[in-house]
C-alpha cells in the first residue's frame, strides 16, 4: 500500500491544508494528492474522451451575468424550498457512490456535514453505507437515488426502506440503460476493495458481490475493469417509461427523473407521474458527446414550467462557484446538486472537509447574490443572463 493510500485509509487530513482552501478547485487539488490512483480515476473520470466532462465545467462560465447596480443588498437571504423542505441555500449534495473509498467514515461523514449545513443529501443506491444508518446520521432531508435493475423486488425493497427511514423523495436515474465506457476506470483498474461494497443492494436475498442477482451471469465483481464490468448487474437496458409510471404508483414519495437533457423527455416524465426532473448527464460519465447541463437546463426548465409550474427542476454537472448557482437559477432551476467537490472534501478532511466545501459554496452564493444585485433568490431572474 502506498503512503497516499495509507493516508486515505486512515482518514488522516491536514488541518493546515484545509485552512488554506479558497475555492473548490483548491479542495480538488488537495484531494488529488491524497487519493489512490484507482479511486481518483473513478471519481474524476468521464466517459470516452471526456468531452462532456470538460464541457460541463466550461459551459457555465460562458454565461455572462449582467449584474444590476445600485440595489440595496445589505440584507440578503439565500433561503429557498425544494419538495416542501426548507433549505438555507439552493444546494443539495448530489448522489455519488462509494464514499468509503475516499474516507473510512464514508457516507456517514457526508451526512453529518449535511446536518451541520442543513443541506439535503441524495444518497446513491450504490453507497457503501446502509441507507438507514445514513438517515440516522443527519437531521437534514435525505433523498434516495435509484436505478431500476433487472430484479424488480430489489427496487421495491429499497424504496420501502427509504420510506421507513424518512426519505423525502426519490431520484430515478434514467440515463443509464448500460454503464458508459470510462477509460480512466479501465486504465486504473476499478474494483471494490475488501470491506467496501454496495451494501444497500447486496443485503437483499439473492444478491452476492460475486454474481450479482441470482441467476445473473458472472460479472467479474471480484476483479478489475470499468464499472460496467464490476457492477453491470445494477442497471437494466429494458427500463422504459412504463417503469417510471410503476415507480410513481409504488411510492407516495415524490419521484424526480435524473438524467434528463431533452424538453420532450421532461414533459413525458411529468405525464408519467414524476414530480420534477434533474437536468444531468451523469457528470459526463455516460454518453461522451451529450450536452453540457448548462446548455440543456434552459429548454428543459421552460418545458417543465409550461407543463406544470409547481414541478421541481434541479441540475448538476460542473457547478463550482456561487456564480454558477446564480446562473442555474436564472436558467430556471430551483436548486443545484453538488457532486465531485463533496468527494474532494471528504477525501481531504472527512466530515470537516465536506462541511468546508458546503460552507465555501454557500458563502459564494451569498456573495454572488450581492454582486448581481439580488437580495433574495426571487430576484434571480432570466434577465441576469439576457438583459432587456
Amino acid at each position: 500500500m502506498s503512503d497516499v493510500d495509507a493516508d486515505r485509509r486512515s482518514g488522516a487530513a491536514s488541518d493546515d491544508t484545509a485552512a488554506q482552501f479558497v475555492d473548490l478547485h483548491d479542495v480538488e487539488a488537495a484531494a488529488a494528492g491524497r487519493l489512490d490512483e484507482m479511486t481518483l480515476g473513478y471519481y474524476s473520470g468521464g466517459a470516452g474522451e471526456e468531452r462532456t466532462l470538460r464541457a460541463n465545467l466550461t459551459a457555465w462560465g460562458e454565461l455572462d451575468l449582467w449584474y444590476r447596480t445600485l440595489v440595496d443588498v445589505a440584507h440578503r437571504s439565500t433561503a429557498t424550498s425544494v419538495l416542501g423542505c426548507d433549505l438555507p441555500v439552493p444546494i443539495l449534495v448530489a448522489p455519488t457512490a462509494l464514499h468509503r473509498l475516499a474516507h473510512p467514515d464514508g457516507e456517514l461523514a457526508t451526512a453529518r456535514a449535511c446536518s451541520q449545513a442543513g443541506v439535503p443529501m441524495v444518497v446513491s443506491s450504490l453507497s457503501s453505507t446502509l441507507l438507514e444508518d445514513i438517515c440516522a446520521a443527519t437531521t437534514a432531508p435525505v433523498l434516495l437515488q435509484l436505478y431500476i435493475g433487472a430484479h424488480r423486488a430489489v427496487t421495491e425493497a429499497l424504496v420501502a426502506r427509504a420510506e421507513a427511514a424518512g426519505c423525502v423523495g426519490v431520484q430515478l436515474t434514467v440515463d443509464t440503460p448500460i454503464w458508459g465506457d470510462r477509460h480512466r476506470e479501465r486504465r486504473t483498474g476499478f474494483h471494490l476493495p475488501d470491506g467496501i461494497d454496495v451494501v444497500n443492494l447486496t443485503r437483499h436475498a439473492g444478491l452476492t458481490r460475486q454474481s450479482g442477482p441470482a441467476g445473473a451471469p458472472a460479472d467479474r465483481s471480484s476483479g478489475t475493469g470499468g464499472i460496467g464490468d464490476v457492477l453491470g448487474w445494477t442497471v437494466s437496458p429494458s427500463v422504459t417509461w412504463d417503469d417510471l409510471a410503476w415507480l410513481c404508483d409504488l411510492t407516495p414519495l415524490p419521484v424526480l427523473t435524473k438524467g434528463v437533457v431533452r424538453p420532450d423527455d421532461a414533459r413525458r416524465a411529468l405525464a408519467a407521474g414524476a414530480a420534477g426532473v434533474v437536468v444531468s448527464n451523469h457528470g459526463g460519465r455516460q454518453l461522451d458527446g451529450g450536452p453540457a447541463t448548462a446548455r440543456a437546463l434552459g429548454p428543459v426548465a421552460a418545458a417543465v414550467r409550461a407543463a406544470d409550474p409547481a414541478a421541481t427542476v434541479l441540475v448538476d454537472g460542473g457547478v463550482r462557484s456561487g456564480a454558477d448557482v446564480i446562473r442555474a437559477l436564472a436558467l430556471g432551476a430551483d436548486a443545484v446538486q453538488l457532486g465531485r467537490p463533496v468527494l474532494w472534501g471528504l477525501a481531504v478532511g472527512g466530515q470537516d472537509g465536506v462541511a468546508q466545501v458546503l460552507d465555501l459554496i454557500a458563502t459564494d452564493v451569498d456573495r454572488s447574490m450581492a454582486l448581481t444585485g439580488c437580495a433574495s433568490l426571487g430576484d434571480v431572474t432570466a434577465d441576469l443572463l439576457h438583459p432587456g
